[in-house]
């Protein structure tokens, strides 16, 4: 059995949320709001708890730095968000980086999320 701790690529972590149906990719519209796959699941920070953060970094490339950030909605449904970090940011201005900021966080383990 494969557990979190194994899991030492961002594929391999993306393969499992997708496995588990869990692939909810959240990104930033235009407009500076989070939304989720579907068009209806828009996201204010309150409304989302980062769960766990992953950070990966290239060996030769520092423009391969990426960070994964696990999230549970009010909901209970698990999505994710995905930037490359530092200068090399996906994200352009100070509204992702503000957005995350004021997203609360409790570090858990995701054990029983990819068993």
């Amino acid at each position: 059995m494969e557990h979190p701790a194994d899991m030492t690529t961002l594929s391999q972590i993306l393969e499992k949320l997708r496995l588990k149906g869990m692939d909810n990719e959240i990104t930033m519209t235009d407009h500076g709001k989070m939304q989720g796959k579907e068009p209806n699941n828009i996201y204010n920070p309150e409304d989302l708890t980062i769960i766990k953060t992953y950070r990966f970094e290239g060996d030769s490339d520092p423009a391969d730095n990426t960070v994964l950030y696990i999230l549970e909605d009010k909901d209970g449904q698990i999505g994710y968000i995905l930037d490359a970090y530092g200068m090399y940011s996906t994200h352009e201005g100070v509204n992702f980086s503000d957005f995350l900021k004021k997203i609360p966080t409790a570090d858990r383990d995701l054990q029983e999320l990819f068993s």
